[in-house]
């Protein structure tokens, strides 16, 4: 007697998704590299599942170059992605520290692998996060991965801080001023030259402020592309690989890079930085000269004067009105006004002035009562470059200057009024011509 023939038994077809993961972008590059080995390897052990229905999806979830220790990775978004959509059934890994190398993390990953009825194995480690055992030994493994990584940081730190107190160079942005040639910090003369000169400039003028509108005048960069700003310029005057010394956690030691800045300069230049920042700001604006002394004028016709006050280590300007002097508040109806907020309304005008061809053109007229050998063009090009010429001059030059080029300013309730010099203006376009402006910036 036969026996009926046995039915076959069905099963069910699980989507396998691989994952590859490589900490560094070292070899990356090359035809047939780790994350191809690993793939490789996963695909081999798929095909070998191939009669439990397994079957490998077409998507390919890679990461090339990113560490373990993070979850912001492209790849493994878009595997996660796959995940919620119900799209893959099994995960497949080399090894379990390629999905991730920290057990918080993990312990995310397999939250959403459950919740989604995902399986995940690893070929080379036979566990099934499905069962209480399976998730045991995860664990373990990943403890020990965490382990090595946390172990593998203090052995980099360590040799950081070896390097750093042998004075070698340990990577990173170059400081302006310097290049890196063979990982060792060596001089650019180029931009040390900017470097000496931003010392040089803040022993004059003492402020980071001012400096940074002249550095952005002269159109210098840090390394990276970006605008110098004060803040910038603060932490190049307290770098001290520019003395030639290397820096690790605030204690200092000599540098194999050659320095910059001498001893003698760095310490003028710390000098005044230990003084306090209000009280440089004031005595900075207090040798500022009054630009428009005896040049403003109010309502009545009567001249205004250059006074302060100082508030603890403030120190506030203004013009006041003679009369207010005379005969006491409220005798003019503009008694008083900030010298900062006046100074820069009459500058905004008179650079406004320099690009318009009507006044280029009296300019030209008024240089050729005095020489014959100045034409227009040579008038406008002579006044455009004072504008971006002007934040480098010093305040003395600046307030000659804004006297030969103004005649008066009247102030009323409604705004003010400048006068200029035609003549005045011929004279600066010669002096331009000359050369002689560009001395004293």
């Amino acid at each position: 007697m036969t026996k009926p023939p046995e039915k076959s038994k069905l099963v069910r077809k699980l989507r396998c998704a691989v994952y590859t993961r490589k900490s560094s972008e070292e070899g990356l590059e090359q035809e047939f590299n780790s994350l191809h080995a690993q793939r490789e390897s996963c695909e081999a052990y798929i095909a070998s599942q191939r009669s439990e229905g397994w079957v490998l999806v077409r998507d390919q979830y890679d990461d090339g170059g990113i560490s373990g220790a993070t979850l912001e990775r492209p790849g493994l978004r878009r595997l996660l992605e796959d995940i919620e959509d119900g799209l893959v059934d099994v995960v497949v890994v080399y090894k379990i520290d390629r999905l991730s190398r920290s057990l918080a993390d993990f312990a995310k990953l397999v939250e959403v692998f459950d919740r989604n009825g995902v399986t995940f194995v690893s070929v080379t480690q036979s566990f099934n996060t499905t069962t209480s055992m399976g998730r045991l030994t995860l664990n373990i493994l990943l403890s020990f991965a965490q382990f090595e990584r946390e172990v593998t940081a203090e052995r980099i730190r360590d040799k950081v801080a070896a390097s750093r107190k042998k004075g070698m160079w340990m990577g990173g942005v170059p400081p302006f001023g310097y290049r890196v040639e063979n990982r060792k910090l060596e001089v650019d003369e180029e931009t040390a030259t900017h470097v000496r000169w931003i010392f040089d400039r803040f022993l004059e003028i003492g402020s980071c402020t001012e400096l940074a509108r002249e550095v952005g005048t002269r159109g210098l960069r840090t390394p990276r592309g970006n605008r110098i700003d004060k803040k910038y310029i603060y932490r190049m005057l307290s770098n001290r690989a520019y003395i030639g010394e290397a820096v690790h956690k605030g204690d200092s030691y000599p540098g194999e890079h050659d320095a910059i800045i001498d001893h003698e300069t760095w310490d003028r230049v710390h000098a005044i930085l230990q003084e306090s920042p209000r009280k440089r700001a004031a005595r900075t604006r207090a040798d500022t000269p009054a630009l428009l002394k005896g040049l403003l004028f109010g309502p009545d016709g009567a001249a205004f004067s250059p006074t302060h006050t100082r508030k603890g280590d403030r120190l506030y300007r203004y013009y006041v009105s003679q009369t207010v002097l005379k005969h006491g508040a409220g005798s003019c109806p503009v008694g008083r006004v900030p010298a900062g907020d006046m100074e820069a309304a009459v500058i905004d005008q008179l650079r406004a002035v320099f690009r318009q061809p009507e006044i280029v053109a009296g300019t030209w007229k008024a240089a050729r009562a005095h020489t014959d050998d100045i034409s227009e063009a040579d008038a406008r090009a002579a006044l455009q470059q004072l504008d971006p010429l002007w934040d480098e001059l010093f305040p003395a030059e600046q307030a000659r200057i804004v006297t030969l080029l103004v005649e008066r300013v009247d102030i009323g309730t409604e705004g003010l009024n400048v006068r200029l010099r035609v003549d005045g203006l011929g004279g600066l376009a010669r002096e331009m011509l000359a050369g002689d402006m560009g001395a004293a910036a």
